[in-house]
């Protein structure tokens, strides 16, 4: 077995995929092979493999990171919500029966652990170090007794851990005090040190709070990761819904487009139109305002996971037909009869 380290996080859309892309190149670079590694991930944006395995794709870009194809023991397990408590299963890459309640999910993930142990093990016999990314927040106390993908996955397979925290969301002390608090004395051992993610400003104003944070609980504040601009990479977390990058203005004189993407529940794959957004003169966002999408050039009716008339937003909106002429004109018509479509149930 070689190296090991698994990247957790105070909550979801800390910074963990990209902390963990980061170490990847670094490590790449340095000449190392390293390969990425996440045990649990729920998502519905996912990504296949060479081989047709279905992970997640910030897996896949963690992989690109490390310069190396990306392959179903990275992700041995991803879930894709089909209701507000089910998901499909989806291990080594392929379906595992039809979806599962959360509770019954719960209940299979003991069975799981042997497969998820086991691509980790599979990783680290073929690469010299492998960067674990966590799922969530470190510290889902109702969850730790069948976890899988934070200290579950540490301590089984002896991971020391980084915690990480966004300070963008504010409170960034508290939650990593709080997260290593509630974690009992064994899981707390694994616990390292923190990074705090994107920092705006003068470091030195959080030199009080890191030398209290440190003093308290005796683990060093490893770094301060600054936020960077323009920095986009697929998002898998519904956070992340509608954060497109700024509209860049159109090449001389050209007009803008408008593109409404139709908000529905459960999106599959919604940073497909992330190219879109950053084209110069392409103004793109998601809605769920039958005006808006109306008086857009271009509509996209993106598929749910599960499409079911008890819920999905076109059943119930007579979703009006763009009017108009020049630019765009044909993409109107055709966009809107695709989005007066219903969608049948799954």
């Amino acid at each position: 077995m070689t190296g090991a380290l698994l990247v957790a996080g105070t909550s979801s859309d800390a910074g963990k995929s990209v902390l963990v892309a980061g170490l990847c190149r670094w490590l790449h670079r340095q000449g190392v092979a390293v390969a990425p590694f996440k045990a649990q991930n729920m998502s519905l944006n996912s990504a296949v493999t060479e081989g047709g395995e279905e992970i997640g794709r910030a897996q896949a870009m963690q992989a690109a990171a490390a310069g190396i194809a990306p392959e179903a023991a990275m992700n041995p397990v991803l879930l894709k919500p089909t209701t507000d408590r089910a998901s499909q299963v989806i291990v080594m890459g392929h379906p595992s029966g039809g979806p599962l309640e959360a509770a019954a999910y719960q209940e299979r993930a003991a069975a799981l652990r042997p497969v998820v142990l086991e691509a980790l093990a599979s990783l680290r016999r073929r690469f010299a170090a492998v960067i674990c990314e966590g799922a969530g927040g470190v510290a889902e106390i109702n969850l730790r007794e069948r976890d899988l993908a934070n200290l579950g996955i540490a301590r089984a397979a002896g991971l020391p851990v980084v915690l990480v925290s966004d300070i963008e969301r504010g409170g960034v002390f508290a939650a990593l005090f709080g997260s290593l608090a509630l974690l009992d004395p064994e899981d707390q051992a694994h616990i390292r040190g923190f990074v705090i993610n994107r920092f705006r400003g003068d470091p030195a104003l959080l030199e009080p709070g890191v030398r209290e944070l440190e003093r308290r609980t005796g683990r060093p504040v490893l770094g301060v990761l600054p936020w960077v601009s323009g920095l986009e990479v697929d998002a898998e977390d519904s956070l992340a819904l509608g954060r497109l990058p700024a509209p860049i203005p159109p090449v001389g004189r050209g007009e803008w487009l408008s593109v409404a993407v139709v908000r529905l529940p459960r999106l599959s794959n919604f940073t497909d139109v992330d190219p879109l957004a950053v084209e110069p003169g392409v103004h793109v966002r998601f809605t769920a305002a039958p005006a808006e999408v109306a008086t857009a050039d271009w509509q996209s009716c993106r598929a749910p996971r599960r499409p079911s008339p008890t819920w999905c937003g076109c059943t119930r909106t007579a979703w009006p037909m763009p009017s108009g002429s020049g630019r765009g004109q044909a993409a109107r018509r055709s966009a809107s009869a695709a989005a007066t479509r219903c969608w049948a149930a799954a």
